[in-house]
């Protein structure tokens, strides 16, 4: 479970990037980003490789986005954009561990949780 602390960070987060997002139907990232939207969140799709997700523009990269970011989900190779685009949580999903990369966001004052679907914890609110 996580803590209150960084789910009380997830129910106050307004914009949310999906790094990774596909438009192909049946893949994990396609039915989180629609579930997130129809939460009432503002999703943002990252994917260089792809124009559009559900009809909506992908971004090249994290710093892409104009926008301030709430919350970032995905893998850590993109963590350096993360970073510096100050998000205030980074959420890696389900079977996604990585320490050193947890160990750079917290040193940046960025809380990491790792290892946990972001569906699952927001449908136990």
């Amino acid at each position: 479970m996580v803590s209150e602390h960084l789910m009380e960070i997830v129910k106050k987060a307004r914009t949310i990037a999906v790094v990774g997002a596909s438009p192909r139907e049946g893949r994990p990232s396609l039915r989180i980003y629609r579930f997130l939207k129809e939460r009432g969140y503002r999703v943002f799709p990252v994917n260089p490789n792809c124009p559009s997700v559900d009809g909506d523009p992908t971004y090249p990269s994290l710093l892409a986005i104009e926008e301030d970011v709430d919350l970032f989900r995905r893998k850590d190779k993109v963590l350096e954009g993360a970073v510096k685009k100050r998000v205030k949580l980074i959420w890696m999903q389900e079977g996604v561990v990585n320490p050193q990369a947890a160990r750079l966001a917290e040193e940046a004052g960025i809380p990491v949780v790792m290892d946990r679907c972001i569906y699952k914890e927001l449908m136990a609110l």
